[in-house]
């Protein structure tokens, strides 16, 4: 029994490593350091309600024995299309943005003299390379570890400086609901919390590759046990990282920077000088494995989806050796994301912010579209969310509905 569910260990490990990342190590640590343990509740209430919309790309490939870039094909090729114009324009400053703070951390920690694009490149290639030659296989073993390795030190850090508030509740609240530059915050801070919506579709593409393997296909039970574990573990990871920025950094009246050498500096320097310079280690083994995971599943994650999507929309263009397709898509991301570090000039705290919040803008439109995919009348009943989960859904929807227009309010006026 144990050994089968290990052997399950793979989709929902991979969405851990593509969601512990900018959402966490940036954005969580930022919300702790200008606002103390204020939006705390917030983490828990984003998990939460986005839960339901990020199983269902389990449910839908136990059910079909396909992914959701073919549910979207099937529902309607213009549903696939657009899907598929979204990924196009947000891919590059997605990565760019992933890429740049693990930049800075590489810098950071290594103390090689090179700058953030020289470094960025070096990751891109560096990347490139592992997922070229080490295929899912490697990709799914290393971040096992990585994750493993996240936890602990984590949760090292966060003992380790419990003595440094010994009163957080107490704290001073500062977050204002009428202050412009707060409000786009939190939206930056939910839109990638625990991660954009449309991760559920890398999920399906894992899990699809991981159960085409086996013979007999996996207990739905077991699937959603080893997923869960995997979303709500993220969860808990956020809400350490805000404790870190919180007992940490709020009230050092220091702003944290833009830039990812400098931010990366800032934030194992503020650690490090309160803790303890044996603290050192954790914080830089935490930091840079976050990013790093997130780093190389996202990169994986994405020729997967355009590889399946050009394939589903646009037969002619299709290549008959699918590894040489994804392998093409690789290079593709790759090259956009070096150009774009090179020549846009823009910061870290520019291209997180911009990601972030177009991922909470169509967050509504893919939750809704995923509810209608798992509660179609093709999907057996017995993998489809029972009445409670549906219910759970629709709060979701109306939830990220309704902050969707408050955005939009204080975007124009």
């Amino acid at each position: 029994m144990i050994r089968r569910f290990l052997s399950l260990l793979g989709p929902g490990l991979l969405y851990a490593g593509a969601a512990i990342g900018v959402s966490h190590l940036v954005q969580s640590t930022r919300a702790g350091a200008e606002f103390g343990f204020e939006l705390m509740w917030i983490i828990f209430a984003a998990n939460l309600l986005k839960f339901p919309f990020f199983e269902i790309g389990s449910r839908y490939v136990l059910a079909t024995g396909k992914n959701l870039v073919d549910a979207y094909f099937d529902a309607g090729k213009w549903i696939l299309a657009l899907f598929l114009l979204l990924t196009l324009l947000t891919m590059f400053p997605i990565q760019a943005a992933l890429t740049l703070v693990t930049a800075g951390l590489a810098i950071n920690i290594t103390g090689l003299g090179l700058s953030s694009t020289q470094m960025s490149i070096v990751l891109v290639l560096l990347t490139m390379t592992l997922l070229i030659f080490g295929r899912y296989k490697l990709l799914d073993n290393l971040i096992k570890y990585v994750i493993v390795a996240l936890t602990i030190t984590t949760v090292l850090a966060v003992v380790s400086s419990l003595n440094i508030h010994p009163k957080p509740g107490g704290l001073e609240s500062s977050f204002d609901w009428m202050n412009k530059k707060h409000i786009f915050f939190l939206i930056a801070f939910i839109g990638w919390m625990p991660a954009p919506i449309d991760i559920v579709v890398w999920t399906s593409l894992w899990s699809q590759t991981k159960f085409e393997k086996w013979e007999k296909k996996p207990a739905l039970k077991d699937v959603l046990l080893e997923f869960r574990i995997a979303y709500f573990g993220t969860m808990f990871i956020a809400a350490a990282f805000l404790a870190l920025g919180a007992l940490v950094m709020f009230g050092n009246n220091e702003a944290l920077s833009p830039n990812g050498a400098v931010f990366a500096g800032q934030l194992i320097g503020m650690y490090t000088s309160t803790i303890g310079k044996w603290a050192y280690p954790v914080i830089a083994v935490a930091a840079l494995s976050t990013m790093l995971s997130t780093t190389i599943t996202v990169s994986d994650a994405y020729p997967r989806t355009l590889r399946h999507s050009i394939k589903l929309l646009f037969p002619p263009l299709r290549m008959k050796n699918e590894r040489i397709s994804y392998i093409f898509w690789i290079f593709v991301l790759s090259a956009g994301v070096i150009l774009l570090i090179t020549y846009s000039g823009s910061t870290m705290g520019f291209m997180v912010d911009m990601a972030t919040s177009i991922s909470f803008v169509t967050a509504p439109v893919l939750a809704l579209l995923n509810y209608r995919v798992i509660t179609s009348s093709r999907i057996e009943k017995k993998y489809q969310p029972g009445f409670y989960l549906r219910i759970w859904s629709w709060v979701g929807i109306i939830f990220l509905s309704l902050f969707t227009f408050y955005y939009i309010y204080w975007l124009f006026t």
